[in-house]
């Protein structure tokens, strides 16, 4: 059975109280513990039990977010979720897993997510766990749970990427660039505007082509000296 980390949402406005319930509430390892409308509920609730994940509105009535935050002598892991991105810097320096600026999408949710569970993870393995070896991908209104080892390659389709594995394919409301920040630089490189290969997934290489599984993945012109020194070629 999977671990569930318990989320405490801190927020004082409905319509985003109801947007991050619905996201936990999607999420296969997240559950919901409370919605506090300000700090100081919030504050109540944690004495009582934990919470591996505070969503924290900022601007909050009677204490804000961040002197909620200072006042934590051991806090959980905190994203940060305002309508002004101008805070985020004292946010990060009070070490904040992330920073989301209202209105967020599932898809820069997730990343956030991603980001914590690499925290919790490591944390809970005593520090010595390697660097999360699956990503989360939204297809299909369902969220899954993708070994890293599992995909051959990610391909743009306008507005989409196509994420393959050996088996499936993924078809994710996102950008190349954006899905390239979550995988690892060590397994993962762009080798054109509308490919990123795994690394260890290619057969071999002929001109400007490489082959990937089944399929021959085009070498873009401005990618391929970068490529090639990746790869000691």
């Amino acid at each position: 059975m999977s671990v569930l980390y318990r989320c405490l949402v801190v927020e004082d406005e409905p319509l985003a109280q109801n947007v991050l319930k619905i996201y936990i509430d999607e999420h296969p390892l997240l559950e919901l513990g409370a919605v506090c409308a300000d700090a100081l509920a919030a504050q109540q609730w944690l004495a009582k039990q934990p919470a591996a994940i505070v969503f924290l509105d900022i601007n909050l009535p009677r204490l804000s977010g961040i002197s909620f935050l200072k006042s934590l002598s051991r806090p959980p892991l905190v994203i940060f979720t305002t309508a002004y991105p101008e805070f985020a810097a004292e946010g990060f320096e009070l070490d904040a897993t992330d920073y989301l600026v209202k209105p967020f999408s599932f898809e820069r949710f997730l990343k956030a997510i991603h980001k914590a569970l690499e925290k919790l993870e490591r944390r809970d393995a005593g520090a010595v766990l390697p660097a999360v070896n699956y990503i989360f991908l939204k297809s299909d209104k369902k969220v899954y749970k993708v070994n890293l080892a599992d995909i051959l390659y990610l391909e743009s389709l306008d507005d989409y990427v196509k994420v393959v594995t050996g088996t499936t394919h993924y078809l994710v409301h996102d950008t190349l660039k954006s899905l390239l920040e979550e995988l690892p630089a060590t397994q993962f490189m762009r080798v054109h505007k509308s490919y990123i290969i795994a690394n260890n997934k290619i057969v071999f290489i002929e001109g400007n082509y490489l082959r990937v599984g089944e399929k021959d993945i085009p070498i873009g012109a401005s990618y391929r000296e970068e490529v090639f020194a990746k790869l000691k070629i």
